[in-house]
């Protein structure tokens, strides 16, 4: 049983938490904070990355220029409404966040979330196992794979498990470092 063809199922599930964790905001001020941040914009709900330019000023700082003016006041409000903590300074033409300093409770709740979002990937992967699993045991029963194949193949599927878990405990440690880097 080749394991290759679902590898591409686990990796999906890694990215999706590499790109879910990037919102947790550390220190640094970086796009990623306020880019998938819904906006309510010519009736419909759209990423705040698909109506604006989103720029680093510095380490503290990011400015947010819409290409059409007549949103900052809606990319204001969904920024203001999304909870991240964060008060953005209206000029007219283009939003400005300053990061605040992180508080220890802050961080706290921050590494919470880092975790429950560790929990919910470690739990999209066990499903893939499960499924892959099942179409082991069901080539068996079909006598498409020998007893022996089987077992190998389930071995081989839990040390790739195994690589997985172990690649997103790394993460959510270099995550969980950057979040207490003061």
């Amino acid at each position: 049983m080749n394991l290759s063809e679902y590898q591409k199922d686990f990796d999906k599930a890694i990215e999706f938490f590499k790109t879910d964790i990037l919102g947790l905001r550390t220190g640094r001020a970086t796009n990623a904070i306020v880019e998938d941040v819904i906006v309510e914009a010519y009736g419909t709900k759209q990423p705040i990355k698909a109506l604006a330019t989103i720029m680093v000023a510095d380490a503290k700082t990011v400015n947010i220029e819409p290409w059409d003016k007549s949103l900052v006041g809606n990319i204001e409000k969904a920024i203001r409404d999304a909870g991240l903590g964060l008060n953005p300074i209206n000029d007219g033409r283009l939003i400005r966040l300053i990061l605040p300093e992180l508080t220890v409770e802050r961080r706290n709740e921050l590494i919470k979330v880092l975790h429950q979002k560790q929990e919910n990937v470690r739990i999209s992967i066990r499903k893939i196992r499960e499924d892959i699993k099942d179409v082991i045991v069901n080539a068996e029963k079909n006598n498409e794979i020998a007893e022996d194949e089987k077992y190998r193949s389930q071995e081989a599927l839990d040390e790739l498990v195994k690589k997985y878990n172990e690649t997103i405990r790394e993460i959510g440690e270099n995550k969980e470092k950057e979040i207490n880097t003061i």
